[in-house]
C-alpha cells in the first residue's frame, strides 16, 4: 500500500538515524577502524542489512523509502523496481510492494551457467527502473546495475537508498554524470547529530567520527 502522508525531509533523516542507532546498525571506532570494501580504513561502519530483521522499524522505512522517491522523481515515474545484488534485493521487494509495481534483481555478474543472465525477474525494453539498494558511498558501485539494467533496454536515471554517507562530495557528480538521479533517508550527518543528542556513545568517540567525517580522504591516507 502506498502511503498517503508523510514527515519532512529533515524529520524523516532524524527518524531513520534514530532508528539505526536503535538497533545498533551504526558503530564508531576510531582506535580500532573497520575495513571497508574498498580497503580503506574508517572508523564509522553501517549494517543496513540489521533492518530487516525488525519489522515495525523496517516497515516505516520502507513507507519513508517509498514516499521520498515519490515526492522527489514522480508518483508515476517507475514501471519496475530493481534491487542490487544483494543487500539491495528485500529493500527492492517491500518497495516495489508498496508501489504496486513488478519488482526484480541484478546480479553483480553473470551466473555463469544457464542463461548467464544478470536481470532476474521480468524486465523490459523500455520499462523505467528504480534501483533500489542499502547504501551508497562514492555511488560507483552503483553504475554496473544501471549498465545492466540498460543493456535490457530499460532506462534506470534513479537509484532510492537508506542510507548515504554524504561525505564524498564526488559522490553526486558520479551518478549524475552516468545520469542518475539519487535519493536517500539520511547521511553520517544526521546519525552523528542523533547519537550526539541521545549520548549514544562518548564524547571522544563522537569528536573522533566529526573529525573524519570533515576530511575523510585525508584521515583514511594517514592509517593506510
Amino acid at each position: 500500500m502506498i502511503p498517503s502522508s508523510y514527515p519532512p525531509k529533515d524529520e524523516i533523516a532524524r527518524l531513520t538515524a534514530r532508528m539505526l542507532l536503535e538497533i545498533e546498525a551504526v558503530h564508531f571506532n576510531a582506535d580500532e577502524p573497520f575495513t571497508l570494501a574498498s580497503g580503506l580504513p574508517s572508523p564509522t561502519y553501517i549494517d543496513c542489512r540489521k533492518l530487516i530483521s525488525f519489522p515495525r522499524i523496517r516497515s516505516t522505512l520502507m513507507d519513508f523509502l517509498t514516499v521520498t522517491v515519490m515526492r522527489d522523481a514522480g508518483f508515476e515515474a517507475f514501471d519496475n523496481i530493481a534491487g542490487g545484488e544483494t543487500a539491495g534485493i528485500p529493500f527492492a521487494a517491500l518497495v516495489a510492494e508498496r508501489m504496486a509495481l513488478p519488482m526484480t534483481y541484478v546480479r553483480k555478474k553473470p551466473k555463469g551457467y544457464g542463461r548467464n543472465a544478470r536481470i532476474e525477474g521480468a524486465m523490459s525494453e523500455g520499462q523505467r527502473v528504480l534501483l533500489v539498494e542499502d547504501l551508497t558511498t562514492d555511488g560507483g558501485s552503483k553504475l554496473s546495475f544501471v549498465d545492466a539494467i540498460r543493456d535490457t533496454g530499460a532506462t534506470c536515471a534513479h537509484t532510492g537508498v537508506i542510507f548515504y554517507y554524504g561525505i564524498f562530495p564526488e559522490t553526486v557528480k558520479t551518478l549524475g554524470d552516468h545520469g542518475v538521479s539519487l535519493h536517500y533517508l539520511c547521511t553520517w550527518w544526521d546519525v552523528l547529530a542523533e547519537a550526539r543528542e541521545q549520548g549514544s556513545f562518548s564524547k571522544d568517540t563522537l569528536d573522533g567520527v566529526e573529525r573524519f567525517l570533515n576530511d575523510p580522504r585525508a584521515w583514511q591516507e594517514a592509517r593506510k
